[in-house]
């Protein structure tokens, strides 16, 4: 069982910056790819960025590329999503997902259906 716990949202004014951390439960995070998904209203849970689990290969989604960095922390058991240049259209609830079933270390995934846990979500506005 892996649980996955995020913090790090909250209120940001359009133009800033903010880091969201997840903290992972259970055995084994160093085999796990992870995940960054965000839902707004209304809309479907989109891909963020992900990241292998050893931290070599990195992935994003268009509407943050450029603006979001994923990292890794195994030893602690932690991913980080930084992001800046934050938008209006950034605002969402923010998950982080654990992949139990990463093939190889170098192996990121964009699919939401892959990913086997899911974190409760961390809310993002940024205010224009």
């Amino acid at each position: 069982q892996v649980q996955l716990v995020e913090s790090g949202g909250g209120l940001v004014q359009a133009g800033g910056s903010l880091r969201l951390s997840c903290a992972a439960s259970g055995p084994s995070f160093s085999t796990y790819a992870m995940g960054w998904f965000r839902q707004a209203p209304g809309k479907d849970r989109e891909f963020v960025a992900g990241i292998s689990r050893d931290g070599g290969r990195t992935s994003y989604g268009d509407s943050v590329k450029g603006r979001a960095i994923i990292s890794r922390d195994n030893a602690k058991n932690t991913v980080y999503l930084h992001m800046n240049s934050l938008k209006p259209e950034d605002t969402a609830v923010y998950y982080c997902a654990a992949d139990l079933r990463a093939p190889h270390p170098w192996w990121v995934t964009t699919t939401i259906y892959e990913y086997d846990y899911w974190g409760q979500g961390t809310q993002v506005t940024a205010s224009s």
